[in-house]
């Protein structure tokens, strides 16, 4: 791996972002069907996960699959979820069959927490139909315990999370459910061809909340905490914090629908405040195509901003946190010009230069038939379907621009992307990206970058509940810069990030100090570190390096 790497980097012309999928030994293929039906699942796409399924310290790609058709001939499925276990060389494996991981459910999204505190990864997928919830064994198979569980998602879920937001020291989930989907209802494009329904031809449904029960098994908490009483067409979602009382706050995307902030009142319950704190229309007042989210501190004054990708026609929109809620700030940051022809799903706020500034990351992908971006003289179906990624450079006076001379195959390579993963796939300190693409396949982008800024990737854990501290927050003080980022895996298109949280040091030789505002509101401070390396901080405990 390390002499593949090396002899990229030789090259004449570096890129950031290069594909290394079949060098890794990775061979995916999304199936989403498409027989003619134009069912509108096929258009959605589904997500990957970054997350380390066996506590070997390496972390494994698990990329969804869509239509669970079978062959007419022996009745054989034809297409499932499949995981990559990356072994000590840094080549990947299909464990699928080992694993138990091989649903054969049209899989939309996927949600990485440890509902049992013990120490080991667990995997939530929501489906077209039933949700599954799928038990880590500890010796890197996983036991679907949906039915025991108490999962009972019927709907058409897209993304999930997992948070805390009782704080009672078990993971609780949360699911995005998008509408109720009329299979008998045909659409036309302008042509007069059939093709794949929006979302306003069809009847939003509410979201899910599970309460974490502390046994294994969950209750539907949905109508008691409000949830449950709002119909939308939810597409993304995130967690934090956003009022400062201490308590996870819950924003979702929805599809040409007011977004939902849903704000922690303590006792079980959430109220929906978008429209107060201004997080539920863009600045003219609109709703637009909720998909994706990104969460970061763009400006660096310690609270999270949001990120929303959306159809074309529509910019993205970038709401910047304030002291009264957020503020629709696309056009001061630039963001207002070059994804307005594409429509955006998976997303995230990446520092993929480690110069201490959060840059930003697109995938992008149709909905609707359009023309075609790359000039093939044989197109197949989805390439109608497919548009080119977004990689943005943020700049503190020019805002974010974009990077197309030096992006690499990421964005010269088009395909119909929709879920979108982010993390250090190689331990190099420089974060990486997978992409699910809809009806091709999937891809490994390593970042190739030959810039040599420093880096720190830290992973927080309290020991009360042997598990990473899903909703803490981590600031890293050097001389230069005070970077603070949230512990999570959820956030971008119906995906999981790797939840060790990376930041970019730039020219800074040493950190000063790592503060961990732990979710329970106790701030620890961890005094100073060496820079470029793996550390791990235990609450009350003091520090480990690795």
């Amino acid at each position: 791996m390390v002499n593949a790497c090396t002899s990229i980097l030789d090259r004449e012309e570096i890129k950031i972002f290069t594909d290394m999928t079949k060098i890794l030994m990775v061979d995916f293929h999304h199936e989403p069907s498409n027989d003619g039906e134009y069912h509108m699942s096929e258009s959605i796409g589904s997500g990957v996960a970054i997350f380390d399924s066996n506590n070997d310290g390496l972390v494994d790609i698990y990329f969804l699959n869509g239509s669970n058709q079978k062959d007419g001939i022996n009745n054989k499925v034809l297409s499932t979820n499949e995981l990559f276990v990356q072994t000590n060389k840094n080549i990947f494996e299909n464990k699928t069959d080992y694993s138990g991981l091989g649903s054969t459910q049209f899989s939309m999204g996927v949600a990485i927490g440890d509902i049992n505190n013990d120490g080991y990864q667990d995997v939530y997928c929501s489906n077209v139909r039933s949700d599954q919830l799928f038990l880590n064994n500890g010796d890197g198979t996983f036991l679907d315990i949906s039915q025991a569980a108490g999962i009972k998602n019927s709907e058409w879920g897209c993304s999930s999370i997992f948070l805390d937001y009782n704080q009672d020291g078990y993971l609780d989930i949360f699911v995005t459910n998008y509408l109720r989907y009329d299979s008998l209802q045909l659409c036309t494009d302008r042509a007069g061809r059939q093709d794949y329904c929006g979302p306003k031809s069809h009847r939003g449904i509410p979201d899910v909340l599970y309460k974490n029960k502390g046994d294994n098994t969950f209750s539907n908490v949905s109508d008691f905490s409000n949830i449950g009483k709002l119909n939308g067409k939810g597409l993304g979602v995130v967690a934090n914090d956003f009022n400062s009382d201490g308590l996870l706050d819950i924003y979702v995307a929805n599809d040409g629908e007011a977004n939902y902030l849903w704000i922690n009142q303590g006792d079980g319950t959430f109220l929906n405040k978008a429209v107060v704190m201004g997080a539920a229309f863009n600045m003219i007042g609109m709703p637009e195509a909720g998909m994706g989210l990104a969460i970061g501190d763009v400006n660096n004054d310690t609270n999270m901003d949001l990120f929303v990708t959306h159809l074309r026609g529509e910019t993205n929109t970038l709401y910047i946190k304030t002291e009264w809620g957020f503020q629709d700030m696309t056009d001061q940051y630039k963001l207002n010009r070059d994804n307005i022809s594409l429509t955006g799903f998976g997303t995230g706020f990446i520092d993929y230069d480690n110069d201490a500034d959060l840059d930003l990351i697109i995938a992008n992908g149709r909905v609707t038939r359009g023309h075609l971006h790359q000039k093939d003289p044989n197109p197949d179906f989805w390439d109608f379907y497919a548009e080119p990624n977004i990689l943005y450079n943020y700049d503190k006076q020019a805002g974010f621009v974009t990077n197309r001379f030096d992006c690499g195959d990421f964005c010269e390579q088009i395909n119909n992307s929709k879920g979108l993963a982010i993390g250090d796939i190689n331990d190099d300190g420089k974060i990486d990206v997978v992409i699910n693409n809809a009806g091709g396949p999937g891809k490994i982008y390593l970042n190739t970058s030959p810039i040599r800024h420093n880096w720190l990737i830290v992973d927080a854990i309290n020991p009360e509940n042997n598990r990473r501290d899903i909703g803490g927050e981590i600031t890293v003080f050097t001389n230069l810069h005070k970077t603070t980022k949230l512990v999570a895996y959820g956030s971008s298109f119906l995906s999981s990030n790797d939840a060790r949280v990376h930041f970019g040091l730039g020219i800074d030789l040493m950190v000063q100090n790592i503060m961990v505002k732990w979710s329970d509101g106790l701030e620890e401070d961890f005094g100073e570190f060496d820079i470029n390396q793996h550390i791990r901080l235990e609450k009350l405990t003091g520090s480990i390096l690795q």
